[in-house]
This record gives C-alpha cells, structure tokens and sequence, in this order.
C-alpha cells in the first residue's frame, strides 16, 4: 500500500498582509498505523506529533537512511508521546534522512497520533 502523503503547511513569516482569515492555522491528520506517512522534503521540515488518546502512550518514528559517513545504520528516533502530548520533530537535514525517493518517512503505532509538517523558509 501507498503511504499517507501529509502536504506541509509553510510558515507565514513577518508581513501583516499574510495573515488572513485562518492563513495560520494547522490542521492534523490521523496517522495511518499500517501504510504509515511520508512528506516531501526540502530540508526544511517540522513534523508536530499529537497523541490525541485520552489515556494511552503511543510512540512516533522517524525513519533515517544508512549512512556510513554519518555512522547512522537506520531509525534513530522512536518518541513516546503520553496521552494528550505533543511533539516537535526536526528540521532534519537532507543527508540521512531523505529516502531514495525524495520524502521523508515517519510514522505512529496508533492512529491517535495526529500529524501536522511545517516548512520553515
């Protein structure tokens, strides 16, 4: 199956003119326990984790490449998010995090993890 594709939400900046009506807000979507999500990416990238579960922990991942320059030989972060928690992941860089295909890969154990990326500029 195909991943989720999340499209990201770039960062409004400094100008008055940017904000209209509801230009800044953020909208979350459910992970996709099983197909799992992907964004493309730029370097750029935040990945806000909100475990919407009243009572349970889940975890996020963020998944890497091998990269023997860097020494890194696969994920390196699995997160645990309590009930109601949130969490801000990157930017990342380029080197070690983007797939072969031009995304970067992250996923949740529950479908109560929310996700929501944002492009810095």
């Amino acid at each position: 199956m195909a991943r989720q594709s999340h499209t990201a939400k770039t960062v409004l900046g400094q100008k008055a003119s940017s904000y209209t009506a509801n230009a800044a807000d953020l909208t979350f979507t459910a992970a996709d326990a099983a197909n799992f999500e992907q964004t493309a990416f730029t370097g750029k990238e935040l990945i806000i984790a909100y475990n919407s579960d009243p009572a349970n922990p889940y975890t996020v991942t963020i998944e890497s490449v091998a990269d023997a320059s860097l020494g890194r030989t696969g994920d390196i972060t699995t997160y645990s998010l309590a009930a109601g928690e949130y969490g801000v992941f990157g930017p990342f860089t380029l080197d070690g995090w983007r797939q072969s295909d031009g995304y970067l890969y992250f996923k949740a154990s529950n479908a109560a993890i929310k996700f929501c990326v944002i492009r810095t500029t």
